[in-house]
């Protein structure tokens, strides 16, 4: 009896974090549309933009962003390809192996970064203190 409690407990628990990240998510989606992003997008632009500020211009493998990401390859190109259409992004092939690509911001996607990463951050901080 204890056990199904507790087994209980850990399944409510894990329906809690699934249902924290869905709303947090959509509401990350409605504030970031005005942007012309959506919160994978921005991941994305987030990810590039710390490499860079540690880096000063470094960019990510797709491979490497991937696994950051957690989009599968397939959908983190066509989300790439929607971004370097739009001029935030960069693909160049990748010097240690020409069968790499990587990805860098560009000074649009840069500028956009920064104008909304304080808007994200918000949504977070909300978001999360909620949950607390």
């Amino acid at each position: 009896m204890a056990s199904n409690r507790a087994e209980r407990a850990l399944v409510e628990q894990w329906r809690d974090i699934l249902a924290l990240h869905a709303r947090t998510q959509c509401e990350l989606d409605r504030a970031l549309h005005g942007h012309g992003l959506c919160a994978s997008d921005f991941e994305v632009l987030d990810l590039l933009a710390e490499d860079a500020a540690a880096d000063g211009g470094c960019a990510f493998r797709v491979q490497e962003i991937s696994e950051r990401i957690h989009l599968s390859q397939s959908a983190l190109s066509r989300l790439i390809g929607r971004l370097e259409k739009d001029g935030l992004v960069e693909r160049a092939m990748c010097a240690e192996d020409r069968r790499g690509v990587r990805v860098a911001l560009t000074n649009k996607g840069r500028a956009l970064h920064g104008e909304v990463r304080p808007v994200q951050r918000a949504v977070l901080a909300r978001m999360l203190a909620d949950a607390g």
